[in-house]
């Protein structure tokens, strides 16, 4: 039941764009009863494994922006061990609370589509000096892109790694948001650079967990195999599926999640 449960969460999250995570933790605590610390810890093994596959295929086909995103994972790097360290310290139930939280922002992301910056923008002297701007296929050939507010989109990044360590999601939402209306990098770019950010940012936290021994292999392999199997389905079915009345379903669904994870933290049951 578990790697069916996870088989669907990993299809959602990628016809979705925000990865099975933010559908994993709730379902495990929420459906199986998990404790929800050993339920972040599988999530974060989901996460590895899923982000791992789906980079390598965006960096072949040059949408992702390496130096953009080698950049970032400082920042989300350094979030990560942040949120894990503050995990070990705080109550399951504010966990759960801040969780909530994050799901309702993920269920409005997932119901948004957001358009590409306009063109002809200025250089930003950071990314410059950087060599952070870039340029990714279109069917008109290759289109170049300037990189701005480097300094906002490097702490929003360290949000962003915060909440992956503390909660156990990719928070590609976060990432998507920070690269795509804070440093008005194109759409396409920033989901696929996050993506291949999500798996190092959770395995900087993972770490942490595994040596909590927060990491269950009995739990965390059937929901890796579940999630990665959901991903390649969904991946398969997406050029033909309705997005947007995925994305609305999606959204619904994590909604009430959300609702009931916050309810169940405020009554202290999680």
């Amino acid at each position: 039941m578990v790697a069916l449960g996870s088989f669907l969460a990993g299809m959602l999250g990628s016809l979705t764009g925000l990865g099975g995570g933010v559908v994993i933790v709730p379902l495990l605590t929420l459906v199986f009863g998990v404790d929800i610390r050993y339920a972040i810890g599988a999530s974060l093994v989901s996460v590895i494994a899923t982000s791992s596959g789906a980079a390598a295929a965006y960096l072949r086909e040059g949408y992702s922006n390496m130096r953009v995103g080698m950049f970032l994972e400082v920042a989300t790097t350094v979030g990560a061990v942040s949120g894990a360290f503050l995990a070990g310290h705080l109550h399951t139930s504010i966990i759960a609370i801040v969780f909530g939280v994050v799901l309702l922002y993920s269920a409005y992301a997932s119901t948004q589509t957001l358009a590409d910056p306009p063109g002809g923008m200025p250089a930003d002297r950071i990314a410059t000096m950087l060599r952070l701007d870039g340029s990714y296929p279109t069917e008109q050939g290759p289109k170049s892109y300037h990189v701005r507010h480097v300094p906002a989109g490097f702490g929003l990044m360290y949000v962003a790694g915060m909440l992956s360590g503390l909660l156990g999601i990719g928070s590609g939402a976060v990432k998507v948001l920070a690269m795509d209306q804070a440093m008005k990098i194109p759409f396409k770019v920033s989901t696929t650079t996050s993506n291949f950010m999500i798996g190092v940012t959770a395995a900087a936290s993972a770490g942490i967990y595994l040596r909590r021994g927060y990491i269950d292999p009995g739990l965390a392999m059937p929901v890796m195999l579940g999630v990665l199997a959901g991903a390649l389905v969904g991946a398969k079915i997406l050029p033909g599926a309705k997005v947007r009345t995925l994305r609305i379903v999606f959204g619904v669904v994590i909604a009430a999640l959300a609702i009931e994870m916050i309810f169940q933290g405020v009554r202290g049951k999680l």
